[in-house]
């Protein structure tokens, strides 16, 4: 039964997730295309990080501040779990969270892939002003593990975009490679705690490689 109790969230537009449908072929997935509150939208762009890295860093990898701190601290909260729970009919209160952040795609990113069982769901909120490019870095709901075409959805990765996917071995996702800026918050709900450290170590050492070896 979807709570109606009032919310404390200022940043999410937690009737929006409610409202968007749940996907479940051929996997349990959500899009939303508009989470965030467009009062805030402003003030998210202007404090979202000066990321000059490439890739995914982990947020205790970064300077946080402002309105863009508050979101991040939005999508990991208790509050925003338990809307997603009822969604998805699972729990993920009880699931630690590992969040990362991405200013700049390259075209090595984006290949064809499920998430590791060690992750029970995998949220994206995309923060780019438009996205003009037609297929190139466009996440698609895929059917296998080798084609872009036949897709079941396109996300378009604009600004308060959300797609939610719960993790299952045949969640093929991706999106043809691309090269530039691309602003997106991933949020993954991962089944304990030494699942989280092994992220969290294997994304640092992600980035230490890509600081001596570059590309």
């Amino acid at each position: 039964m979807t709570s109606l109790a009032m919310t404390s969230l200022s940043i999410l537009d937690v009737g929006a997730v409610r409202a968007a449908p749940v996907a479940h072929d051929p996997y349990h997935d959500v899009l939303c295309r508009q989470m965030l509150r467009p009062e805030a939208v402003p003030e998210l762009k202007r404090d979202f990080p000066a990321i000059a890295k490439p890739g995914c860093l982990t947020v205790d990898e970064i300077r946080l501040a402002g309105r863009f701190r508050d979101l991040i601290d939005e999508l990991e909260s208790d509050e925003f779990s338990r809307v997603l729970s009822e969604k998805f009919g699972t729990d993920l209160v009880s699931c630690p969270r590992l969040t990362t952040i991405m200013r700049r795609s390259q075209p090595k990113y984006g290949a064809i892939h499920t998430d590791g069982p060690s992750k029970v769901m995998t949220l994206l909120v995309s923060m780019n002003d438009a996205w003009d490019t037609p297929e190139a870095g466009r996440l698609r709901v895929l059917y296998d593990g080798e084609r872009f075409e036949p897709y079941a959805v396109e996300v378009p990765p604009t600004m308060g975009t959300m797609f939610a996917v719960l993790r299952a071995d045949n969640s093929w996702h991706g999106h043809r490679p691309f090269e530039s800026e691309r602003r997106v918050v991933q949020v993954a709900w991962v089944k304990d705690a030494a699942a989280l450290a092994r992220k969290r170590e294997r994304n640092r050492t992600a980035q230490f490689l890509k600081g001596i070896f570059g590309r």
